[in-house]
């Protein structure tokens, strides 16, 4: 864990966004959810790139990614799922992934294209949201 990084901390700190702890990563729930699914997977270790990793490890995170991506196609029905991994702002390792549909506002551009209202659930609708989740991951 590294002082001052919102990544490491961020289990700690969103314990009401946690859907899974993986073996190399924890996944959560976006508290925006204008894109209706959008989850973080980030590595409980601190690490800033994939090449870091021994390749036994990164192929291990990756099928954590992918399985989570699986999860949220199976049950939310996107057109498409996006996969960033930036880093610029919190260099740690964590991956959006963001179920998209045809019929969102920012289609086909980048999540990040242009600044929209956030979508701020209600905390019953956030522990629904992320027990959905949850469930879906554990049937890929």
């Amino acid at each position: 864990m590294m002082t001052g990084c919102p990544i490491c901390s961020k289990w700690e700190d969103e314990p009401e966004l946690r859907i899974a702890e993986l073996r190399h990563c924890y996944v959560s729930l976006n508290r925006d959810q204008f894109f209706t699914g959008y989850c973080f997977v980030y590595l409980k270790a601190h690490v800033t790139e994939l090449f870091h990793l021994e390749p036994t490890t990164r192929d291990e995170v990756m099928a954590e990614v992918n399985a989570v991506a699986h999860a949220l196609y199976n049950l939310f029905l996107p057109d498409k799922i996006n996969y960033e991994l930036l880093g610029n702002m919190a260099p740690h390792m964590h991956w959006h992934i963001v179920p998209r549909r045809k019929t969102d506002p920012l289609w086909p551009r980048p999540q990040w294209s242009e600044p929209h209202q956030e979508l701020i659930l209600e905390k019953e609708e956030y522990a629904d949201r992320v027990a959905q989740v949850r469930l879906a991951l554990q049937k890929v």
